[in-house]
Parts: structure tokens; C-alpha cells; sequence
């Protein structure tokens, strides 16, 4: 096979919106630096990386049910009420650290657990059963810190955590290395585990998956419960990154991960996606941001252009799939 004939079925496969996903991601970052010399630095790039890592983690596990038809409204509160777990629990104190990792994880964990047992067992819409958790966590988080999280309680994350995130290692910092680790994670999952093979068969087709014998229901399960840890993660990154946690800290992200996991190319109908497209749909939403930004573009122009440019990427997705 000819090297041209490899291109064209790369272009012509799966592969192909990853690849549309990084070409906008790089034709961003490209103007952006024609318009501002500074902002193709190797420590604006860095910056721009690293709070796309935030994306990343919670995109992992939104792309995760994604993949099965489903969607996770949950995440802005278990990623909040993971920092909060982590900060009071460990009282800033280093000894304290494992077990407040394990619980901040452990919130995620049930959450998740909770969220797939309805969806899958109950047959409660995701949407519904997601939202209705956000919700839970919500007033449970308000009610138990009273309003409040920090002050006297020392609510700081621990000094080695901190030092993990915002360390970096040979010039690179650390919270990119842990994204990579992600990324490895989730790619080797789901393109070389036959669990991997089950979700994507699920997301194409659950009666068809069900009827060669995979268990659709457990797979629904372990996809939610892995999105509550990869929101608690990225609750524990941010509360690392900042210090502390704050009310509200989770929110951002709900829209930011639903749009990264989209403008990686992933199907919204399930089946279909990478995680490779979300790690460029996330760099792309925070180029977008950061150019306006730089631009000096008001608040409300920034979220008129922001969602334009969201909504021209999808359209070529569209047009591509009328054309195949």
C-alpha cells in the first residue's frame, strides 16, 4: 500500500474528525501567534497546556458515557465536592494526604456508581439521574461547609500535593505529565482491552451488544463510576493548582468537558471517538479563550465568538458525515 493510499484511508476512517480536531486546534494557536508574537511562546504554550489539563480530566470521563449514548451533568459538583473532601479531611496536613486522596476518589467512585446504577438498572435517563445528583451534591456540599471552605479549619490542600502539580520534572510540568498518564490510560482501554471493544460495541448498538453476550448493563456501570473519578481527579488537580477549594469551583467545567469530548470528533450518539480529539478539542477551547482574551474582547463578545467557533467545528463534522 502506497503512502498516498495510507493517507487517503486514514482521512477516510474513524481517525479523520481527530485529525480536523488538531488542524483547528493548530490553525488557532497559528493566528493567535501571527496576531501576538508572544502568545506561540514555549510559556504562553505551557500555561495554555496546563489549563487545558483541567479540561482534560473531567473531558476523559464525559467522553467515557458519551461513548455509550449517555451524558454526565454531575461533574461540576463531585469535582467540587472532591476538593472540598480532600481539604477537610486532610487539614492541610501531609499525613493526612493518602486517606484524603482515597476519600476525595472514593466521593467520585460512588457518585459514579450511583449515577450507573440508575441509568442502567432503573432506566432513568441519563440526563435526568445525572442532573439530579448534581443537584444532590450541590446543597449536600453547601449544607455540610455551611456556605464556607476555608478559613480557620486550615482548609489548604497539603504542601506535597501542591508541590506534585505545580512541580515539573526536566522543564515539564507535572500536571502535563499526569494528563499524559490520563491519556495513556484511556487509549490503551479503550483501543487494546476487550472492555475497550465492549463499550465501543455498546455505543454502536446495545441490543446487538447484548445479544452477543455483553453484559450492558455492568459496562454502563464501570463507564459512570470511571467518570466520577476522573471528576474527582480533576477536583484534586484544581484544589492542588489553587490552594484551596472554592464554591462553585466544578461549574466551568460541565460545558467546557461536553464541548472538549465534541470537538474531539466523539459521536454525542455514542460508538464513536478518541480520546486523542479531546485532548485537542480541550487545547482548542482554551486557545479560543486565551486569543479573545489577548484581544481585549469584552465578556459577552467572548462568548458570542467562543460559541460560533464551537459551532463552525461541528458543522464540518456535520457536512462530513452527510458526505460519507
Amino acid at each position: 500500500m502506497t503512502t498516498l493510499e495510507t493517507a487517503k484511508r486514514v482521512l477516510a476512517g474513524p481517525h479523520r474528525r481527530v485529525l480536523y480536531a488538531f488542524a483547528a486546534a493548530a490553525t488557532i494557536l497559528v493566528a493567535g501567534a501571527v496576531i501576538h508574537p508572544g502568545f506561540g511562546s514555549w510559556t504562553s504554550l505551557r500555561t495554555m497546556l496546563v489549563l487545558a489539563s483541567f479540561i482534560g480530566f473531567v473531558g476523559a470521563g464525559q467522553m467515557l458515557v458519551v461513548l455509550v449514548g449517555g451524558i454526565d451533568l454531575s461533574m461540576p459538583w463531585v469535582l467540587n465536592g472532591a476538593a472540598i473532601v480532600l481539604t477537610t479531611s486532610s487539614l492541610g496536613q501531609s499525613g493526612r494526604l493518602p486517606l484524603a486522596v482515597a476519600l476525595a476518589l472514593g466521593v467520585g467512585a460512588a457518585v459514579g456508581l450511583a449515577n450507573g446504577l440508575g441509568v442502567a438498572w432503573l432506566g432513568v435517563p441519563a440526563v435526568v439521574m445525572t442532573l439530579g445528583m448534581n443537584g444532590v451534591l450541590q446543597g449536600l456540599s453547601l449544607g455540610l461547609s455551611k456556605g464556607l471552605t476555608c478559613g480557620s479549619c486550615a482548609s489548604y490542600a497539603p504542601e506535597p500535593l501542591r508541590r506534585l502539580v505545580v512541580g515539573r520534572l526536566f522543564g515539564v510540568p507535572s500536571e502535563l505529565l499526569l494528563w499524559a498518564g490520563v491519556a495513556l490510560f484511556v487509549t490503551v482501554l479503550l483501543t487494546l482491552t476487550t472492555f475497550g471493544r465492549r463499550v465501543y460495541a455498546v455505543g454502536n448498538n446495545p441490543r446487538a451488544a447484548f445479544l452477543a453476550g455483553v453484559g450492558v448493563r455492568g459496562v454502563t456501570v464501570v463507564l459512570y463510576v470511571l467518570s466520577g473519578v476522573f471528576a474527582a481527579l480533576a477536583g484534586i488537580m484544581l484544589v492542588a493548582y489553587g490552594g484551596q477549594p472554592s464554591l462553585g469551583l466544578g461549574d466551568p467545567y460541565l460545558f467546557e468537558s461536553i464541548a472538549a469530548v465534541v470537538v474531539g470528533g466523539v459521536s454525542i450518539l455514542g460508538g464513536r471517538g478518541h480520546y486523542v480529539g479531546v485532548v485537542a478539542g480541550s487545547v482548542t477551547l482554551v486557545a479560543i479563550v486565551t486569543l479573545l482574551q489577548a484581544e481585549r474582547v469584552p465578556e459577552y463578545g467572548r462568548n458570542v465568538i467562543y460559541g460560533l467557533v464551537i459551532l463552525a467545528i461541528l458543522f464540518t463534522y456535520g457536512r462530513e458525515r452527510a458526505d460519507d
